[in-house]
């Protein structure tokens, strides 16, 4: 049971790192202070092409997101059943 038991951890850790990776690798949603003055430049290709990077990127998110959930009750139930 203890082998289940640091499996499970190795995996809640490797989402979590794939969770932090993901937030970080998304573009910011505002573009400031400059944007109000015609600051944006982008071609049309190029915001497609982030936005497709993007929306990739906040789908990852929200699976790695669920799967921490699912692993951290996962491992409570788990915890509580076979530990008396």
């Amino acid at each position: 049971m203890q082998t289940l038991e640091l499996v499970l951890n190795i995996v809640l850790i490797l989402c979590a790192a794939a969770l932090i990776a993901s937030v970080l690798m998304q573009s910011t949603k505002s573009a400031g202070l400059g944007s109000s003055y015609g600051g944006d430049t982008q071609s049309f290709t190029a915001r497609g092409k982030a936005a497709s990077r993007d929306k990739k990127l906040q789908t990852v998110t929200i699976i790695t997101g669920i799967a921490i959930a699912v692993i951290a009750i996962g491992m409570l139930v788990f915890r509580t059943l076979f530990t008396a």
